[in-house]
């Protein structure tokens, strides 16, 4: 039996949980090697120059893409509460009020960020020698950003619409889409920054449009768009369900940029590039963790709406448990490739790929607990509880981050920045069990 054969309504024992959250595991990972293909392409065949201007400007459309990531989990809890309380209709309606905001939304926020985009790069630190490349990255980049948080809205409601596979196979041919325009347009052509800038302007459009099509024609999926009045209350609602991964990636992209002030200071240049190479390694390992808790949300928002407390707690101890095998294998895979994954962006620089190897090494030590944190909030988003699922995700992302991150070089300088990540994850462990201990009699996990 496939796992498109899995219902929500489901018992989930270990073997289907894993399997019902496969496809959204590959897709997070998917999405996350073919964002790094651009920093591959444009780190070797453009040079460093280039590769730290990309590095400096992309927090900016990666703050803004962030409305789609909190449309989507924020939306998806409510439409999957929904479909367990047997509401077919206000799933739909839910679903395509949230698809036609976040449109609109989307398209209002690029013209404004395209007119503040040289303001932004200064901001952020680009000198003489980066602004040109900043600026033409950023401009070609932000015209995607709507079809980008369509992309990123469309992932979560594929699951919720019984369909991973389905989200899986969009983002596949949106990946390759990127692949191959990046080996012809950077590597063939020689479009430099900006053969990378549309290479990923397409393949966002690719990852937009197919699902539009899809949930716009009559078909097998359990949601389909409608002729919808607006129900603003609802947008409301789903605004403050979906806050935590708001938080969370603005969050991360703001860190990244404290980061790289701190970075210029103790190690100048390399320290920035090699930060930007670890931030692109990382995105392959947190995708399976992210993966995870996107793929099993909707099964727990969907016992809960049934108000299934079993199967709710088996849910809850299962996840924890996959969680932390997950951590402990990733960490001894990452701790083994460090030299060979730092080669493939800077092997070009002998210097930079010591430091980069070293400074990774520190790193991975901080997978083995990242699953649990992730897990936790997202387990809280899928409870409709976004208000404990935000404060995991900011003291996470944000306030421990930067305490560590300007604490710990005072006592051990320039390697104090690089266990930066393992002081914040491990404070944060505690929050989260905290937090899953504290609210567990309510909600009967």
């Amino acid at each position: 039996m496939g796992s498109m054969k899995i219902q929500l309504s489901d018992h989930f024992d270990m073997k289907r949980l894993l399997r019902f959250a496969f496809p959204s595991i590959v897709m997070m990972v998917f999405i996350s090697v073919y964002s790094i293909v651009d920093g591959i392409f444009i780190s070797n065949y453009v040079g460093k120059i280039p590769f730290a201007a990309v590095n400096l400007i992309m927090p900016f459309p990666f703050i803004i893409s962030a409305i789609g990531f909190m449309f989507g989990t924020g939306g998806s809890a409510i439409t999957s509460k929904y479909l367990g309380q047997k509401r077919p209709e206000r799933a739909n309606e839910s679903f395509t009020t949230v698809s036609y905001v976040l449109c609109l939304t989307g398209i209002a926020v690029t013209i404004l960020a395209e007119i503040f985009l040289p303001e932004v790069c200064r901001l952020l630190g680009a000198d003489q020698e980066m602004m040109p490349y900043c600026v033409e990255y950023g401009r070609i980049v932000l015209m995607g950003l709507t079809p980008f948080m369509m992309q990123n809205l469309f992932q979560s409601y594929f699951v919720t619409a019984g369909k991973p596979k389905m989200g899986l196979t969009v983002t596949a041919l949106a990946g390759i889409t990127n692949m191959i325009l990046d080996y012809l347009l950077v590597g063939v052509l020689a479009w430099e920054v900006k053969g990378a800038a549309l290479a990923t302007v397409t393949s966002q459009s690719v990852g937009a449009v197919i699902p539009i099509v899809y949930f716009s024609v009559k078909q097998s999926s359990n949601l389909r768009f409608r002729l919808v009045k607006p129900d603003w209350k609802m947008i409301g609602k789903t605004i403050v369900n979906g806050s935590s991964e708001f938080v969370t990636n603005i969050s991360l992209s703001l860190v990244n940029m404290i980061y790289n002030l701190q970075l210029m200071k103790y190690a100048g240049h390399d320290g920035v590039s090699a930060y930007g190479v670890i931030m692109y390694i990382n995105f392959i390992f947190t995708a399976v963790f992210i993966g995870y808790a996107i793929g099993t949300a909707p099964v727990v928002g969907y016992h809960y709406g049934a108000k299934n407390r079993e199967e709710l707690h088996s849910l809850y101890e299962k996840s924890l448990r996959i969680n932390t095998v997950f951590g402990v294998v990733m960490t001894g895979i990452a701790f083994a490739l460090s030299r060979v994954l730092a080669g493939i962006f800077v092997s070009y620089d002998a210097e930079l790929w010591v430091m980069t190897t070293h400074a990774f090494r520190i790193y991975v030590f901080a997978f083995s607990i990242m699953g649990l944190n992730i897990y936790g909030s997202s387990f809280f988003t899928a409870l409709g509880n976004g208000k404990i699922s935000a404060m995991i995700s900011f003291l996470r992302t944000f306030v421990f981050q930067i305490v560590c991150v300007y604490a710990f070089p005072a006592f051990w300088g320039m390697e104090g920045i690089w266990f930066a990540i393992i002081g914040s994850e491990g404070l944060s462990v505690f929050v989260t069990l905290y937090a899953l201990r504290k609210n567990r009699a309510f909600y009967g996990y």
